[in-house]
């Protein structure tokens, strides 16, 4: 029998399907695969979406997502839990209480999505509360985009002032770390916003004039969590993270009509077989 050596970080995802592949559990399963971890999976609903846009949405009952939860971590374990789409406040209060049950101890990484690429909305307006009470108090790191953050404390974001302002405010719901993503903001220059108890530290790149941009928030989201299970330090998790989405985001291909996906695999050598 062949010793076979285990994946490096098993990181469990807590998220929706997007039919699509671009984003959701799809992307997030691509990521955690290509930067060498091991990805297991809670769906949280399903979607019907494609480049251009949601056309609906079937919610899993929060009963089944812990159920889903608790026999992977039993058997497979999880260094890192990432969660995604959560739909409403039953789905959060169910993660939370699960997490208190069977995942205590292990990072949690909160990227709280409220809306899909072309602004269909994904989480219950009743969860937002229910969201910053709860799961957010739990998490290592928290990675709002600039509109999911002005929502989460009810304070617009219109410069790097503001989102380092925001972010402290998100830090004090009591998560150890928050990303504050500024791709939203206009400018030749993104910046991202690393916000902790040691202060902030600031993330720059030139940005990317390109439509295949579907999935950049779950992908981020998950190669840090992928980086958090390997043992990787916040600051090299969020550096290496930023490193992979950059590349994905230069070297996708242009599928579909609408917001196309990233190139996911742009880490993989394809297996060759001689002739």
């Amino acid at each position: 029998m062949t010793d076979h050596a285990k994946p490096s970080g098993r990181v469990l995802v807590i998220a929706g399907s997007d039919s699509g592949a671009g984003a959701g559990i799809q992307a997030d399963i691509k990521t955690v695969m290509a930067l060498g971890g091991y990805a297991t999976t809670a769906v949280t609903a399903l979607t019907a979406q494609n480049t251009e846009g949601v056309i609906g949405v079937q919610a899993v009952p929060p009963a089944f997502v812990a159920d889903q939860i608790r026999v992977v971590v039993r058997d497979i374990g999880a260094d890192c839990w990432k969660s995604g789409m959560l739909c409403d406040d039953a789905v959060v209060e169910a993660v939370a209480e699960t997490y208190d049950d069977v995942g205590a101890g292990v990072p949690l990484v909160v990227d709280p999505v409220m809306f899909a690429k072309g602004g269909h909305s994904l989480l219950d307006a009743g969860a937002l509360d229910v969201l910053k009470q709860i799961l957010i108090p739990r998490a290592a790191m928290v990675t709002p985009n600039v509109p999911e953050a002005e929502l989460l404390v009810d304070t617009p974001v219109r410069s790097q002032d503001d989102m380092a302002r925001v972010a402290e405010q998100i830090l004090e719901f009591g998560c150890q770390a928050v990303l504050l993503k500024g791709g939203h903001l206009q400018g030749p220059i993104v910046s991202d916003l690393l916000c902790t108890a040691d202060g902030v530290e600031v993330y720059e790149a030139a940005r990317i004039q390109t439509n295949q941009t579907h999935g950049t928030g779950c992908t981020l989201a998950s190669a840090i969590a992928t980086g958090l299970a390997q043992g990787l330090a916040v600051t090299d998790a969020v550096t290496r993270g930023r490193a992979y989405l950059r590349e994905a985001i230069l070297s996708a291909k242009m599928l579909g009509h609408g917001h196309g996906p990233l190139n996911h695999a742009h880490t993989i050598v394809p297996f060759e077989v001689d002739a």
